[in-house]
């Protein structure tokens, strides 16, 4: 399993960019994917996630990777479980669902998953990943304990516990379609209790400021997906923010 999609990410942090992730639901029409694609890639994102947290088919799945890797930029599994896995994408975010009830999401599925991603060759991104707030499929899905908004030291210690397990990546997420964005006291914590861990954020950004705001508290990369499909006016002034701060 080669490593080009980290080396991707991580020479881009060094030189001191900010990354966009567009994220993609395999369960739209092939049509809205391949538009979706086009658009964001003029707008300067720098790779596609895909994955949902329901009724993703893994036909689904390698239908949309095909469709996004047309497009020349990293193409990510971001699985809301074994059903999202598919050959046709680069990566994975292998994730360990750190607040949820249910070990499944912390060891099960990635029991299940690793076989598998082994033989479809994929790169693997470790990757803790909290989900913040409760309002959302993945949170109802994934059973997880939400964390207080004001209590930024969980989110440090989760990422401390993270790096020491020797992941690369965490993951801080307010949900699909959250009705909130992540405080940016959460990437903060994260950043600086930590030395290397890079941090992600995703869910409820809806505005540039808001994402530039994240990337200035220690967001290494900002995630949009609800966004893109409403408003792609809107997210590529999210793409200009973090590339022009």
């Amino acid at each position: 399993m080669q490593n080009k999609v980290h080396e991707y990410i991580t020479s881009r942090i060094e030189k001191g960019e900010k990354l966009h992730f567009t994220l993609v639901d395999p369960d739209k029409s092939l049509d809205k994917i391949d538009k979706i694609a086009k658009d964001m890639v003029e707008a300067g994102t720098d790779a596609f996630l895909i994955g949902g947290s329901l009724a993703v088919t893994p036909e689904e799945a390698s239908e949309t990777a095909k469709t996004l890797k047309e497009y020349g930029l990293p193409v990510i599994v971001f699985p809301g479980n074994i059903n999202c896995l598919t050959k046709e994408a680069d990566a994975v975010l292998f994730l360990l669902l750190l607040n949820t009830t249910d070990i499944y999401y912390v060891i099960g599925a990635q029991l299940a998953g690793a076989p598998i991603i082994k033989k479809y060759g994929l790169e693997v991104l470790p990757t803790g990943y909290i989900v913040v707030y409760q309002d959302s499929a993945v949170a109802h899905v994934g059973r997880i304990v939400p964390i207080p908004v004001k209590k930024p030291e969980i989110i440090a210690s989760y990422a401390l516990m993270t790096e020491m397990l020797g992941l690369k990546y965490l993951y801080i997420e307010g949900g699909s379609g959250a009705s909130h964005p992540v405080p940016t006291s959460f990437p903060r914590a994260a950043k600086k209790s930590t030395e290397n861990l890079i941090v992600i954020v995703g869910g409820g950004i809806r505005s540039p400021e808001v994402a530039r705001e994240l990337a200035l508290n220690g967001a290494d990369i900002i995630v949009t997906g609800t966004i893109v499909e409403e408003s792609m006016e809107k997210a590529r002034k999210i793409v200009n923010a973090l590339k022009n701060p």
